[in-house]
């Protein structure tokens, strides 16, 4: 009989307010940063590209370690601490001194924290609720986070537009203040630590099944010899290979013979996504109690008919609209990818290291996505490059759905007793 756990309301509270806060202090100052550099500072686009470039490298070297720290660290609120501090930190000193020996120490400040923040949540989360009630968690966090990213668009567009550009970087900075409150108000004495790295199943297993569990997976060489994480990964790296390139593909797009409505129309790409995500990964969070795998393929299939439509028009209302799909995609993902990885690496004690190696391998596929759509599109032209990318979201949707099982639990035993009453 499993114990279910009972975290306090202020606990949760809190951990509903840090997910708003470091919606945007997870990526940092982002896309301002390069309208900052080059409207106000008149830097040269290989200036801005270093500048751009090395948050992300610095945040797919720091993933793995990351979520090895998080498995290893009790302190875990204490390293979301840090990593605020060095978010807000690295913002104040672009906004005050953007010279660029100071942009480029800033942004691998940032780009370590932000390898921190996601491993380090869903830790928090999954001590504080258990398996048993971590899908709607995730779900409401995932829910509370895209809140957050339209709060802190708002916010950005009406500093940047009414103070300052550089008023952007003291706005995440404060962000970043109010993320360290929030997580300071959770509870330690709430936070199971021996359940937040999966390693135990909240009471069913005795202390010689833990260890037979930690010995089995005592090295991140056997996580990957495991088919079904090995598959898992396989799948959500093509997820996203097809994936990261279409918005960008899209800006370019509308940047062709549009003038200065092309952020406009940008900015509205990225809004509509995000309001279509708040509903979506709650929902997401509610149905995945019953079942995993069809909810997250609903996200893979909807990837390619996206790239698809991309191809029909390059009107901006149509292509706008068409991010509603992405919205849907984004919403699934951000609560199934978490759930199914908590499932594999359950009794592990393994929860968040996997999740960084993962992380770091969707880093990469996303950046060669990027270059592969660049070389495609400049010989072939836009649609031959959305037509690529959804062919690859097609060989991503096979490998889920004939590769990777269900994950969750109750349902493989429902179907194998199924099968069974039916052999009788």
């Amino acid at each position: 009989m499993q114990k279910q756990r009972r975290p306090s309301k202020k606990s949760l509270r809190s951990l509903d307010y840090l997910n708003v806060f470091l919606a945007d202090v997870r990526d940092g100052v982002g896309p301002y940063l390069s309208i900052y550099l080059k409207a106000s500072e008149n830097w040269n686009p290989v200036q801005i590209g270093m500048a751009m470039s090395v948050s992300t490298i610095a945040t797919v070297i720091a993933q793995t370690p990351a979520g090895a720290l998080v498995d290893r660290l009790r302190q875990k609120r204490m390293l979301i601490v840090l990593a605020a501090v060095f978010v807000s930190i690295g913002c104040i000193a672009i906004g005050l001194f953007p010279n660029l020996p100071v942009v480029i120490g800033s942004q691998i400040m940032i780009g370590i924290a932000a390898a921190i923040f996601p491993p380090a949540i869903t830790a928090i989360t999954l001590g504080l609720v258990g398996h048993e009630r971590l899908d709607r968690r995730v779900g409401r966090n995932e829910t509370f986070n895209h809140a957050g990213n339209l709060l802190a668009a708002v916010l950005a567009g009406l500093a940047g537009y009414f103070i300052a550009r550089k008023a952007i970087f003291f706005l995440v900075a404060a962000m970043a203040v109010g993320s360290i409150i929030s997580v300071r108000m959770i509870r330690e004495r709430e936070i199971d630590h021996e359940l937040a790295r999966g390693d135990g199943e909240e009471g069913e297993e005795e202390d010689k099944d833990k260890e037979k569990h930690q010995q089995r997976y005592e090295g991140i060489l056997q996580l990957l010899s495991d088919r079904k994480i090995l598959f898992f990964t396989v799948a959500v790296v093509l997820f996203h290979f097809a994936n990261a390139a279409m918005l960008p593909l899209v800006g370019q797009e509308l940047a062709q013979g549009k003038g200065a409505s092309d952020t406009v129309y940008m900015s509205a790409c990225i809004i509509v996504a995000q309001l279509v995500m708040i509903p979506v990964s709650n929902l997401a969070g509610r149905f995945a109690n019953t079942a995993r795998k069809p909810i997250f393929l609903l996200g893979f299939a909807v990837l390619p008919i996206r790239g698809v439509l991309y191809t029909l028009s390059d009107n901006p209302y149509f292509l706008v609209s068409v991010q509603i799909l992405d919205g849907i995609a984004g919403g699934i993902f951000g609560v199934l990818s978490v759930l199914m990885v908590a499932d594999l690496t359950k009794g592990t004690g393994r929860f968040n290291v996997t999740q960084g190696m993962l992380n770091t391998a969707i880093g990469v596929g996303a950046g060669l996505s990027n270059v592969l759509a660049g070389f495609v599109v400049k010989s072939a032209g836009y649609n031959v490059g959305f037509l690529i990318l959804a062919a690859i979201a097609v060989v991503a949707l096979g490998v889920f759905w004939f590769c990777v099982p269900e994950t969750k639990t109750g349902v493989n035993r429902k179907a194998s007793h199924q099968t069974a009453s039916r052999s009788h």
